[in-house]
């Protein structure tokens, strides 16, 4: 059971790790969608299959495609003073020590982590409960964030416009 969540864990971070070092955005944000597909494996794995299926539903397939439609309007030339590998130590080095920071934040969570069974038995959690949480107390949250990535896309959209008549090029 445990080589399951290492295979997992592996997966997850490989391409999380992948899509920090890639240049082109379009290849990162692929990436992304494989690294959200590991965390819904993760879910599936942990026995929380409605967290799974939210995960695929709102991260891969609706978050991955406002990333995408993002970067696609909003791509520009490259400068040509920048090389086509300037900066992929730094990157690294970056993404490195953001690895050792998640990795000993886990690994204090894990060691210092009471992992004894607990006596009181958790309420199962259904739909209906799920629900009502989530219109309850985090409805302001999901209502913001919402309108944060249609702003976002909306933005997307006005900024490539305006670089394509700046340039003169076609709109069909």
């Amino acid at each position: 059971m445990t080589s399951v969540l290492v295979i997992l864990a592996g997966f997850t971070l490989a391409a999380a790790a992948v899509a920090f070092a890639l240049r082109p955005l379009v290849h990162c944000a692929l990436c992304l969608v494989l690294a959200w597909a590991g965390v819904a494996a993760f879910y599936l794995w942990a026995g929380a299959e409605f967290l799974a299926f939210a995960q695929v539903l709102v991260y891969v397939g609706a978050i991955s495609m406002v990333v995408l439609f993002a970067v696609l309007l909003t791509r520009r030339q490259a400068d040509s003073d920048e090389a086509p590998g300037s900066g992929g130590a730094g990157r690294i080095a970056a993404g490195l020590a953001v690895a050792a920071v998640v990795a000993g934040v886990l690994g204090r969570a894990v060691l210092g982590a009471n992992l004894a069974p607990s006596p009181v038995a958790a309420r199962p959690l259904d739909v209906r409960r799920l629900g009502a949480e989530l219109a309850g107390a985090y409805a302001p949250a999901l209502l913001v964030a919402g309108a944060l990535l249609t702003v976002a896309l909306i933005g997307a959209v006005v900024i490539a416009a305006t670089d394509a008549e700046t340039r003169g090029e076609d709109r069909r």
